[in-house]
């Protein structure tokens, strides 16, 4: 699957990558929101979006908000250091909100592989 990685701490994005790597995917790392539609309007499409929560100019929600406005829906897992209960509740639509964290090791292939 091809998986677009936004997170703008460059460690935690490359973490997230080599997870999703190593359970058999694609994945191409941008650092924001606005990076992220830029690419998502390439002639090569996504299949899924993974977002960090908590980034400058566009958080993961308003990433999540403004590809549904325009019209892309793709599953979006959203990724965060934060309880993240409240957000999935807060937003329907969501794939995931997971916990990011070393738990994501785990949770973020199996998420993946549900869908």
């Amino acid at each position: 699957m091809r998986i677009l990685v936004v997170d703008d701490d460059p460690l935690a994005g490359e973490m997230t990558v080599a997870v999703l790597e190593d359970a058999g995917h694609e994945c191409q790392l941008v650092e924001q929101g606005l990076e992220a539609l830029e690419a998502l309007s390439d002639a090569t499409p996504f299949e899924l979006v993974v977002a960090d929560m908590h980034m400058p100019l566009m958080n993961g929600l308003e990433l999540f908000e403004e590809m549904r406005g325009q019209g892309l829906m793709m599953p979006f897992v959203l990724l965060t250091g934060d309880d993240p209960r409240p957000l999935a509740a807060r937003q329907p639509g969501l794939l995931a909100c997971l916990m990011k964290d070393s738990s994501m090791e785990v949770n973020l292939p199996r998420v993946i592989a549900r869908r």
